[in-house]
């Protein structure tokens, strides 16, 4: 269960920072109270998911989903361009990813 909400997790942490992205500074309101809201959500699931995943393999797994997941969706947007090279690093993070699970 502690994985789903990590995940979880790191998929609001996408929410997030892209909201943060999109909210000028905090000056609109919509994307400030969606950044404040997943902000709360994502590391409360963060805390949740520590109490039996080491610190370590949390973090990194937490920022990676979030990583992997605001470029993909940067991507997907057309806010940023996709090239050979980007997506070859995200898969590598996602390679990472599965390596610290396995070996959890």
């Amino acid at each position: 269960m502690n994985w789903f909400v990590l995940v979880a997790s790191g998929l609001f942490e996408a929410v997030w920072a892209t909201a943060l992205g999109q909210s000028d500074g905090l000056r609109k309101p919509l994307p400030s109270l969606i950044f404040v809201v997943a902000s709360i959500i994502s590391l409360g699931g963060l805390a949740w998911a520590m109490t039996s995943i080491p610190t370590g393999t949390a973090y990194a797994v937490w920022t990676a989903i979030g990583a992997v997941t605001t470029t993909v969706w940067a991507l997907a947007t057309g806010a940023e361009k996709a090239t050979t090279v980007k997506l070859l690093c995200l898969l590598g993070i996602v390679a990472c990813v599965v390596g610290l699970k396995v070996t959890s």
